[in-house]
């Protein structure tokens, strides 16, 4: 490796080969470019080479034509950059193949770098707002791919440079929440979580089914008498039956007509006014659920630095209405709502505050945005939300661009698609989703049947070996939400989750246990590092998989600028994958070997382990040290 500069950066050979390409058209064709504006590419893998460098911008000043012009660098390069072992031309572009002592000398340099991957500050603030659940019912399947894309955002976005607030808002109003409080007091009897043995979440869930129960009976029970039938028949369209006038009048039904409905309106005016039984019993309830959220979270592994609530921010926004209508921002309709005209945002016109003056979601998002600006002074804010919101969040960000907001070019909409199980449903507890706690506690369940059925870890018991299948589980579960692009829609199987085959965390967190168990193994045999130095005999799938640990740190800066998990999701599944390979094929430790050539294959284990163990923590998946 004599004569061979130091590796400094990660993308060092990628401005190695840009500095010198631009020498190169300067030397050949008296031709000045900027580095930055040479187009450099990984090398399609049916070509022979490893970057690629796209020749037409240069013809112009070289005047001649792609394939010369490829040669003529390619040549200087290979003359003029140690770097540079040999090139080849197809057509307007030029493959470049690079030395193997600069794949060695760059593993080594990354061995024992504990900062590997992750990226300097770029003084950029981000907070992103995650989870956002209600407060009448538990976390379920939704929530677990919402709270796992946030999650994982957060660590990605910390790991490429920027400072991260983790937030949320809780949804803690409204007549959802006064439909559990009400059941409660009707049919609750003075039961607590604790006198039943009920998580918290669940227990004021299944007073909200309750309540949903009950004013079915009430509805139908309604619709037999003389009141129901001559609503039906003053109200009815041309050729309705009953069933279908009854299924689309429920509604109004709750809010004209239903004893249940009334308490619960009644309920929520007294609660708006301050009522102090109505607001102590809100107060008790919301406690309930928090405990169990935070079980649940706990599980997750999720935390947050900053929590909102929307019973105090359900009242922002109004003043900026007003002061966006004396700018004509807005405007009025003859009821007093207010509306916005985003027509020529190819949007719609939208009403942001209604006749009688009470605010809509949008009215709160308006009046939020700009109390969390001033209080944190972030750079970009990100919202995971499910895709049915994408048409509101269009709107939110056209009309805070309208407003001026300083923060406004910064906003985005991580939007993410449905999950279902493939049998639609496993236990539920709200009898209509699939619960969070259900399914965690599946999937802990099928790894450690896994494990019995392949009859592993049979020398551990008690917590060491419970803490192992929680985090198999756990990988299971996470993994598998994540790797799809938020965007698409996913299927969640419970079963191939777990398998130790195929694009699953566990596939992935195998060869990490591998490089464990070598390390241990080198341990017994007194192997000295510092011989990986004298190593020369570069094999292939040596190479390939330094220039995919070459790729980490691009993953992670590309991952938290398109605030996609996936990506950082499948770069683990291929490198495990390419690891596994690389285990099969080439002799590690073997008896035979020499010292040197054990050292660089122990380091490159090494290496490859830790990087698969940074890019799943990033997700939040952790490590077990055997399976």
């Amino acid at each position: 490796m004599e004569g061979f500069r130091e590796v400094k950066t990660y993308s060092m050979i990628t401005n190695i080969i840009t500095e010198n390409v631009a020498k190169a058209v300067e030397h050949l064709y008296d031709l000045v470019v900027a580095p930055s504006s040479i187009q450099i590419d990984t090398t399609r893998k049916e070509f022979t080479g490893d970057f690629t460098i796209m020749i037409f911008p240069f013809t112009k000043g070289s005047k001649k034509g792609p394939e010369e012009t490829a040669d003529q660098i390619g040549n200087y390069l290979k003359t003029n950059v140690l770097e540079i072992k040999d090139y080849n031309v197809i057509k307007g572009f030029l493959n470049l193949s690079i030395a193997n002592e600069y794949w060695t000398n760059y593993l080594l340099s990354i061995a024992n770098d504990s900062n590997f991957g992750t990226l300097p500050s770029n003084g950029q603030k981000v907070m992103i707002e995650f989870s956002s659940p209600n407060t009448n019912k538990p976390l379920h399947l939704g929530h677990i791919r919402n709270i796992l894309l946030g999650w994982s955002s957060v660590q990605i976005c910390k790991a490429a440079g920027y400072e991260v607030i983790k937030s949320k808002v809780v949804n803690d109003r409204g007549i959802a929440i006064c439909k559990s409080m009400i059941a409660w007091k009707l049919y609750g009897e003075g039961k607590t979580p604790e006198s039943t043995g009920i998580k918290g979440d669940h227990f004021v869930g299944d007073y909200y089914v309750l309540f949903e129960t009950k004013f079915k009976i009430e509805y139908k029970t309604w619709q037999a008498t003389e009141a129901a039938k001559s609503v039906f028949e003053t109200k009815k369209k041309a050729e309705q039956n009953e069933e279908d006038f009854f299924s689309a009048y429920k509604n109004t039904y709750f809010n004209e007509y239903s004893p249940l409905g009334k308490e619960a309106r009644e309920l929520l005016l007294a609660w708006e006014n301050g009522d102090e039984n109505a607001v102590s019993l809100w107060k008790q309830m919301n406690a309930w659920v928090y405990d169990g959220f935070n079980t649940t979270y706990a599980a997750l592994g999720v935390n947050f630095d900053k929590i909102y609530y929307e019973s105090d921010t359900y009242i922002l926004g109004k003043d900026i209405i007003e002061a966006g209508l004396e700018k004509e921002i807005f405007y009025k309709k003859p009821d007093n709502s207010v509306w916005i005209d985003l027509t020529s945002a190819k949007l719609d016109h939208k009403v942001v505050l209604r006749g009688d003056g009470t605010s809509l979601y949008i009215t709160q998002d308006i009046g939020m945005a700009p109390v969390r600006y001033k209080e944190l002074g972030f750079d970009k804010m990100v919202f995971v939300v499910a895709d049915e919101q994408d048409y509101h969040f269009k709107v939110l960000f056209e009309i805070l661009k309208r407003l001026d907001e300083p923060y406004a070019g910064g906003m985005f909409h991580l939007s993410y698609g449905m999950v279902e199980l493939p049998n639609g449903r496993m236990k539920s507890r709200e009898g209509t989703v699939v619960d969070a706690d259900d399914l965690i506690t599946e999937v802990v369940k099928l790894a450690k049947e896994t494990s019995a059925e392949r009859g592993l870890l049979t020398d551990l018991d008690g917590e060491r070996l419970a803490t192992i299948h929680r985090q198999v589980g756990m990988a299971a579960l996470k993994y598998q939400m994540i790797k799809v692009h938020p965007k698409k829609k996913m299927i969640f199987d419970p079963e191939d989750s777990v398998s130790l085959e195929g694009n699953t965390g566990p596939y992935i967190q195998y060869p990490y246990v591998r490089t464990q168990g070598l390390l241990r193994k080198a341990k017994d045999l007194n192997i000295d590092p510092e011989l990986a130095i004298a190593y020369q005999d570069l094999q292939a799938e040596e190479r390939d998989l330094i220039q995919m640990l070459y790729k980490y740190p691009s993953i992670i800066a590309k991952a938290a600028e398109e605030y996609d998990p996936s990506l950082v999701a499948n770069y683990a599944y291929d490198l495990a994958k390419s690891y596994n390979k690389f285990w099969h094929e080439i002799p590690l430790l073997k008896e035979g070997l020499d010292e040197s050539t054990k050292a660089f294959r122990l380091a490159l284990s090494t290496t490859v382990g830790n990087t698969i163990q940074k890019s799943m923590l990033l997700l939040g998946i952790e490590m077990p040290e055997r399976m």
